[in-house]
């Protein structure tokens, strides 16, 4: 099934969010890695926040465990973010 995730940053940049993207081989309006299905990111207040859909929530965990936590430390930022999943009833894309 579907999960939705939502990271949330604090006290990181959009700045060392593209740093994380371009280590991971990725570029804006581009693919997402192999389980990704959807990635969008905005600036808050105090950080920035992640709003993904992957085919499992198993994927994103092993894809995290393997390169959000290193390539995240390498930006510099130290502060684990907080993660939400959630189920997805539905979901729509471009063909």
């Amino acid at each position: 099934m579907a999960a939705g995730i939502t990271l949330e940053f604090k006290g990181a940049t959009l700045e060392q969010h593209d740093d994380i993207v371009r280590k991971m081989g990725l570029t804006p309006g581009g693919r997402t890695p192999p389980g990704g299905m959807f990635h969008w990111v905005t600036k808050t207040n105090d950080g920035f926040f992640v709003t993904d859909v992957w085919e499992s929530r198993e994927q994103f965990e092993q894809f995290a465990q393997e390169k959000i936590g290193s390539l995240s430390q390498e930006a510099g930022i130290t502060d684990p973010p907080k993660i939400s999943f959630y189920e997805v009833h539905n979901h729509l894309a471009a063909a």
